[in-house]
């Protein structure tokens, strides 16, 4: 029996039915192949957004976590925790070329994390995530379970990248390569960035977001069928859009509006870029 025949079938038990031995033994299975970046929760693809999600992969993630008890762990009188059994923290040897600064940094078993990534603490990664080569994360980034980041992506200090673990269906947050994610931005519900794109610092992007774009002159939206995607070589930064109404107009009120106001090629430099696009 395959590895995805297995998840699929301990997916399909009630709680009260599950083998926990039997899914502990697939989840760890599946672990070791999230580790190494064999199995992804979502998979480069030719056709449609550019990805495709594996249900399967994420199916087993539950299971892991169906079958796990929380315990109790306690370093001393004023630092106490509870965690689950089933996920422990990865440890990295040097020979994996991971920069992992001492400071608060937690990243859990079964992430991928490729060679010379910068993980600057305190960095919190959960499972499922694939981070390539080359990324620096700053201080203080949440990333969540199952997203997929790609090649030389920068993100700066604070900013939350969101899991979608559930539904098993959804695409998980996408960053594709060379991307540049300022400070205290948030990016969440599958949302989809494509190559190149620059988001300025405190940009929020999710599903019920609309996203202007001044150069095309069309508003960018999520629907039920696809996610809110960012097109390759957008820049993106925070402006406002004016609220209707007679108090509204009165008081000159607007809303925070993420705005793409230029495109750029890879050669440009992503901090001339945005300097451009805010003249």
């Amino acid at each position: 029996m395959t590895l995805k025949t297995q998840i699929e079938r301990l997916f399909d038990l009630p709680a009260s039915s599950l083998d926990k031995s039997a899914a502990f033994k697939a989840f760890n299975e599946l672990r070791f192949f999230l580790n190494n970046g064999e199995l992804r929760p979502a998979n480069p693809t030719n056709s449609g957004l550019g990805w495709k999600p594996e249900p399967w992969v994420k199916k087993g993630i539950v299971v892991g976590l169906r079958a796990s008890e929380t315990i109790e762990s306690t370093s001393d009188a004023h630092l106490h925790a509870g965690d689950v059994t089933s996920i422990p923290f990865r440890r990295f040897t040097s020979d994996q070329q991971v920069h992992l600064a001492p400071g608060g940094t937690v990243v859990r078993d079964g992430s991928f994390i490729g060679s010379f990534v910068n993980l600057k603490p305190p960095t919190f990664v959960d499972i499922g995530v694939y981070i390539d080569e080359k990324t620096t994360v700053g201080s203080h980034v949440l990333i969540g379970a199952c997203a997929q980041l790609g090649k030389n992506v920068t993100i700066d200090a604070g900013t939350q990248i969101g899991g979608v673990l559930e539904p098993v269906t959804s695409l998980p947050v996408i960053v594709e390569d060379n991307v540049v994610i300022g400070g205290q931005c948030g990016i969440f519900d599958s949302v989809v960035i494509k190559r190149n794109v620059i988001i300025g610092a405190g940009v929020l992007l999710n599903a019920a977001v609309n996203v202007f774009d001044c150069i095309n002159n069309q508003i960018l939206r999520a629907s039920a069928e696809k996610p809110l995607v960012i097109p390759e070589g957008a820049v993106v930064v925070m402006g406002a859009r004016r609220i209707k109404g007679t108090f509204a107009e009165q008081h000159g009120l607007s809303l925070s509006t993420p705005l793409i106001v230029k495109y750029r090629d890879h050669t440009t430099d992503p901090r001339k870029a945005l300097e451009d696009a805010q003249q």
